[in-house]
């Protein structure tokens, strides 16, 4: 399997991998996230993956361009932006309009970008009232505040509580909190290989990696999939998941909900990225069964 992006907020993931579940199924788990031009549909066409972590959102430019999609989302990982806002100075009474004016690093990935113009809109403000700075990818979004530029930055974990651990910044707000529910990110996967033994195996191991990241105590779950943080303090991976669970992001339901799929309608069209309501049985399938 491989990922669109490595984090902790794909723990129902990890846990599934690290966990033991997929070997108590019969199989044997490879992860390897996706490579910078990698081209995770692709992939999957190619056979060189069985299912990606990835987003339903990653469905909108072929619906868009009248394309059927042959690679579906079948269960939801997060149900809420998974995203941060850090200050570079604690500010224990952050509102968010404390970010107008300001100089903000911005994740300019299609999502998160779109996420957070929708989350500030909820909150009456304007994108175009923040100074927003595009400093790159993720490490250089990273590099960039830790050598002093910005004033507020946008991550997700556990970078930001990584940076507050180092004394570099302070987790002030949560995108997901502004957004509120929505369809975020998923398991993506050919609809042939939906149909196999291999995929309702990997179901059943899943949805008991996905109950632990619910129900387990975080501390518990940073040592299982510490393997996957080499560099991320323990007790940093730790409070990045208790957040994680606190925000609700992780819900025991592994269907991808249709409030949350409408919801992230209105936060892509909002942002100008799709121009209708695509049906949701479009690019998303039930879980399969098993």
């Amino acid at each position: 399997m491989t990922a669109l992006r490595h984090s902790a907020f794909y723990s129902p993931l990890l846990l599934t991998i690290a966990g033991g579940f997929l070997e108590e199924e019969g199989l044997q788990p490879a992860y390897q996230p996706a490579s910078p031009g990698m081209s995770v549909p692709d992939a999957l066409r190619a056979g060189e993956f069985d299912l990606a972590q990835s987003a339903v959102a990653t469905s909108f430019a072929d619906l868009e361009a009248g394309r059927e999609c042959d690679v579906v989302h079948f269960a939801q990982i997060n149900e809420r932006d998974g995203f941060f806002i850090a200050a570079r100075t604690p500010t224990p009474a952050f509102q968010w309009r404390d970010l107008i004016g300001r100089e903000v690093l911005v994740d300019h990935f299609f999502q998160p970008l779109a996420m957070l113009r929708y989350g500030l809109h909820k909150q009456g403000i304007g994108l175009d009232q923040l100074r927003v700075i595009d400093a790159g990818d993720v490490d250089a979004i990273d590099r960039a505040f830790r050598a002093g530029q910005g004033d507020f930055v946008h991550q997700q974990g556990p970078l930001p509580q990584q940076m507050g651990r180092d004394g570099v910044a302070y987790p002030v707000a949560a995108v997901g909190d502004a957004v509120g529910p929505v369809a975020f990110s998923s398991l993506c996967a050919t609809r042939d290989w939906l149909t196999t033994d291999k995929a309702r195996a990997f179901m059943r191991a899943y949805r008991k990696g996905r109950e632990m990241a619910v129900n387990a105590p975080a501390a518990e779950i940073a040592r299982i999939e510490a393997g996957f943080f080499p560099n991320i303090d323990p007790v940093v991976l730790a409070t990045t998941i208790a957040a994680y669970q606190g925000l609700g992001c992780w819900t025991p339901e592994v269907a991808i909900a249709a409030a949350a799929y409408e919801n992230l309608l209105d936060v892509f069209l909002f942002s100008g990225a799709i121009t209708r309501r695509h049906p949701m049985a479009s690019c998303v399938v039930s879980p399969p069964s098993g």
